[in-house]
């Protein structure tokens, strides 16, 4: 197989490419992903190895040479192919310019990976262990195979009078969004970008993105954005108001960016997040109620292998993986308040 970028005529179709890759492709594998990313200062690296799209973040980090970040990807079935696309795609790196690439290969968490010369880091996208749901099925079905607490929240909700409704994304409600994602953050502990990243977010993905909010009593009490490429879908925000006053509104929320995927072609909605099987019950994780909330639409738990390093340059990926990353993103945080990544 023969490593090369896209041409200009294969990027203008990049998400076919993604789409038709052995699993479906990812999202976060899209053009829209990618050239969002590029306002946050990184360049987009469209690549093919034989007929598999790969797309690239990059960043020059002086001294060092070129850090290249797969995010969600490359798109694999099984440790043997990504062996051969990471024996093409070293070389390929070396000669660009690359000391280190991290990816993100949806391979079960309990693959082996020993055999690949690979280093295991932290994660980057929440989603390394996440809840799917099945959207082959009729949306009566899809009803039917919820757990009784999911089923049970969506009725009280309708019962109670919460209403949804699909949003454009106005500075408006884009601002509203942000401001339910502050609530929402302040109570999690987690960081959230700045109200222009979202803004640009959510306009950039047009028809196949949207934005949702749950109303109680004539006020916005949820929301959520979502987005669909091919026949995949990702929940890719949620937020609420820290006073829980309607019992079931993010239930029915999601409930309705289930119907707005499945009507988009969507067969499988990631809910984009959770904790890993192992900590799934255990209440002292950070994400233990996200857990609870996701797992109310597919109790099985989804995980990945998670985040790994490929060293081009086995010295510098050495300095970069055990010291320079955290001092990296440590500063890029106290600089910019949000994550290199």
């Amino acid at each position: 197989m023969t490593a090369r970028f896209a041409t200009p005529e294969e990027i203008e179709n990049w998400n076919d490419y993604i789409n038709a890759n052995p699993d479906g492709g990812n999202i976060l594998q899209g053009r829209e992903f990618m050239e969002i990313k590029q306002k946050s200062g990184w360049k987009t690296r469209y690549v093919f190895i034989g007929n598999r799209a790969m797309a690239f973040m990059e960043k020059q980090v002086p001294l060092m040479g070129k850090v290249w970040y797969c995010p969600k990807g490359p798109s694999t079935t099984s440790v043997k192919d990504l062996q051969k696309l990471l024996d093409n795609l070293r070389p390929f790196a070396k000669k660009h310019g690359v000391f280190t690439i991290k990816i993100e290969p949806e391979l079960d968490h309990t693959t082996d990976m020993s055999s690949l010369g690979l280093i295991k880091t932290r994660p980057i996208q929440y989603n390394y262990a996440t809840v799917l749901v099945d959207l082959s099925p009729s949306l009566e079905d899809i009803m039917k195979n919820l757990n009784q607490k999911g089923r049970h929240a969506i009725r009280r909700a309708e019962r109670d009078g919460v209403t949804v409704k699909a949003v454009d994304s106005t500075d408006e409600n884009c601002q509203t969004m942000f401001e339910l994602f502050q609530e929402t953050s302040a109570g999690a502990g987690f960081v959230i970008r700045s109200p222009q990243y979202y803004r640009d977010f959510y306009n950039r993905y047009g028809e196949n993105g949207q934005l949702f909010f749950a109303y109680f009593e004539g006020k916005p009490v949820a929301g959520a954005y979502a987005m669909v490429q091919g026949e995949k879908s990702m929940y890719k925000d949620g937020a609420s108001v820290r006073e829980r006053t309607a019992y079931g509104a993010s239930h029915l929320l999601q409930w309705h960016v289930i119907q707005w995927a499945k009507e988009k072609g969507s067969k499988e909605h990631d809910l984009a997040g959770c904790p890993p099987i192992a900590e799934i019950k255990n209440p002292d994780h950070p994400f233990y109620g996200m857990g609870r909330f996701k797992t109310s639409f597919n109790k099985t738990v989804t995980e990945y292998v998670g985040t790994y390093e490929v060293p081009i340059r086995q010295l510098q990926t050495k300095l970069w993986t055990k010291y320079l990353e955290k001092i990296v993103r440590r500063l890029y945080f106290i600089l910019h308040k949000e994550s290199w990544y």
